[in-house]
């Protein structure tokens, strides 16, 4: 019998998933995986995320980038990507949110 994949693997595997112009929440990917309450290890895991994902496109809830140092980075990327702001710097993220499925999506 296979070993389940890591929580940690899990959260990879979807952020591996999300579409350059595209955004998704901590809190989103934990509802995904099926464990709405793990928002915070969501964090964790992107925080020793591989290097080859697009780690910039996992952003809090209500659109702010999270990144401490690096958010000015996550942001450029993101703005280089097409991803909407608010006049208040968040993400417009109810105009980029990824959802599966929709549009050709994943």
């Amino acid at each position: 019998m296979a070993e389940a994949p890591s929580f940690f693997a899990s959260v990879y595997a979807l952020v591996a998933q999300i579409p350059p112009g595209f955004v998704a929440s901590y809190g989103q990917l934990a509802r995904m995986l099926g464990a709405p309450r793990a928002a915070r290890q969501v964090g964790w895991a992107m925080r020793c995320c591989p290097d080859e994902l697009p780690w910039q496109r996992v952003i809090r809830e209500d659109g702010t980038i999270a990144g401490g140092e690096y958010a000015p980075l996550r942001r450029a990327m993101l703005e280089a990507e097409g991803v909407p702001f608010t006049q208040d710097g968040r993400v417009a993220i109810d105009r980029c949110r990824w959802q599966p499925g929709e549009a050709g999506l994943v």
